[in-house]
């Protein structure tokens, strides 16, 4: 089964429940989601529902007060949405997205050195110099 993509409001509300170390009640989600964003009650309950029927999150009905947990991690919907979005936009290509990446100039001098050290670091886990 692969991965469901979220939309961007799921992605707000999956932020939410990655933050957390314990399941969030929708008044805990949609409280947290005022911080950035006008959003209605209603509407993050609906959206949690539909996260649910989705199988993007799971619901605890043992109590009054409904719980949800997000079904995948932060890494495992990023590398989903990852490869969809290079698949789509750059044609298969990582090379293609990185270069439009570096081409911004929104990298930082640390991101760049990070980043050469993280293509190092690929490079010696497959044997290459």
């Amino acid at each position: 089964m692969s991965t469901p993509i979220p939309t961007e409001g799921e992605l707000a509300i999956l932020r939410v429940l990655w933050e957390r170390t314990t399941p969030a009640t929708v008044h805990e989600v949609h409280a947290a989601l005022l911080h950035s964003k006008e959003t209605a009650y209603t509407t993050v309950l609906k959206m949690l529902t539909i996260m649910a029927e989705k199988k993007l999150v799971a619901r605890d009905t043992s109590e009054r007060k409904h719980r949800y947990v997000a079904l995948y991690s932060e890494p495992v919907v990023q590398s989903s949405m990852l490869a969809r979005l290079v698949d789509n936009v750059f044609a298969g290509s990582a090379f293609r997205l990185v270069q439009r990446a570096l081409d911004d100039d929104k990298t930082s001098a640390e991101e760049l050195d990070e980043i050469a050290r993280l293509i190092a670091d690929a490079k010696a886990r497959r044997g290459q110099p």
